[in-house]
């Protein structure tokens, strides 16, 4: 699962990471639809035989869906197009398919199905990696803090429940009292420091805020070693997406001292501006909290477990919203941005990843994948690939 990028928690949240701002009025991402795929209507695409796959997409995306298998049928389906039952056929096939003749297991195995108009929507998002010590030393200033244990949910009683029925969440105040947990600009006051919270220590706040933003990442030191972290919980408050918030200000476009609507532009804003910036953040009062997951990764070149339990894959996952495509099925993406076209494998999730078609690319780790993806908005067309029946 993902955050606002990437988490291993069973805990809900997210927003994409692609342009941080929304995109223009005649190119926004459609509103998201209510429902399952069948509810807003899903119906036969084309045959799988005269897509376009290249016989390297093709093998990428043999290897993800094969590691998936083992999980879907775990899973109920909530999009209502399969059971776990239609995939055991192709999962075992699978497991012994050669990857130098993979497109032809796709056209075996799957057909193709379009839900609703098919019209697709696709951000990015990626594994950032900033400098960061697990013990405090000078020039690592930056507490990266774990899940505080007085950050609990509101007893029946104690507060009004939430929209989706849950309590909220907060703390306990020394009158007993249930309370609002702190937000941003309080805990980087100081409001949780001296009670042996830090998990680790980083060099720069504005790297962190996007590292949260992203919800997972790795820390390296000076001496080259690198602690992956990933997403252990929030503080409640809502997340609020500093791009809009400078869009609405006139600070993004291509003007004088307007800066581009990406992540990479907004970080050189934060610089050039960095008492205005550090406010900027605080506006954001949702707070991550991480844990160490190097021991449970499944190497340094693996991406982080995604939320369909297996590793996501550079160039191969996609988050999906799972009431529209079942977690571990083969997308079919053809968009206005070709780096993102071809056949994908839905293996991840994320809170602002909703509705049909709505879509979230993962592109791994380092400066490449940080651009891709900081930049990543496609528009285009969707198709889904169930096993045959």
């Amino acid at each position: 699962m993902r955050l606002r990028g990437l988490a291993l928690a069973g805990l809900a949240l997210v927003s994409a990471c692609g342009p941080i701002i929304p995109p223009p009025t005649q190119h926004r991402p459609p509103a998201p639809i209510a429902g399952t795929a069948i509810s807003v209507g899903a119906h036969r695409g084309p045959s799988v035989a005269s897509l376009t796959i290249t016989p390297t997409n093709a093998a990428a995306a043999l290897a993800a869906f094969a590691a998936s298998c083992p999980r879907i049928a775990l899973r109920g389906d909530a999009s209502g197009l399969t059971r776990p039952a239609d995939w055991a056929a192709a999962c075992r096939a699978a497991a012994q398919w050669p990857a130098s003749d993979a497109r032809r297991f796709f056209t075996t195995w799957f057909d193709t199905v379009e839900v609703g108009s098919g019209a697709s929507y696709v951000t990015g998002y990626y594994e950032p990696e900033i400098a960061g010590v697990r013990v405090h030393q000078p020039g690592f200033d930056v507490p990266v803090y774990r899940l505080p244990p007085d950050l609990v949910r509101a007893r029946p009683g104690d507060a009004a429940p939430n929209a989706d029925g849950r309590m909220p969440l907060g703390r306990y105040d020394a009158n007993g009292l249930f309370v609002p947990y702190w937000d941003r600009s309080q805990i980087d006051a100081g409001a949780l420091a001296g009670q042996g919270l830090e998990l680790a220590w980083v060099a720069d706040p504005a790297e962190l805020f996007f590292l949260q933003v992203q919800g997972s990442g790795r820390l390296r030191a000076p001496d080259g070693t690198v602690m992956r972290i990933g997403y252990a919980g929030e503080n409640g408050w809502s997340y609020t997406g500093v791009g809009s918030v400078l869009n609405a200000r006139g600070l993004i476009g291509s003007g004088p001292g307007q800066y581009p609507g990406s992540m990479q532009g907004i970080l050189r804003y934060i610089r050039e501006h960095p008492d205005d910036g550090r406010a900027l953040m605080e506006l954001n009062r949702s707070y991550i909290f991480f844990r160490d997951i190097t021991a449970i990764s499944a190497g340094p070149d693996s991406g982080p477990v995604g939320a369909l339990g297996v590793p996501v894959t550079a160039r191969v996952t996609l988050a999906a919203d799972p009431a529209f495509v079942p977690l571990g099925a083969p997308v079919l993406l053809t968009t206005d941005r070709p780096e993102v076209g071809g056949l994908w494998v839905a293996q991840d999730t994320g809170g602002a990843i909703k509705g049909a078609n709505r879509f979230d690319s993962f592109w791994g780790a380092g400066s490449e994948a940080r651009r891709i993806a900081g930049g990543m908005s496609a528009h285009g067309r969707a198709l889904i690939l169930v096993p045959k029946r």
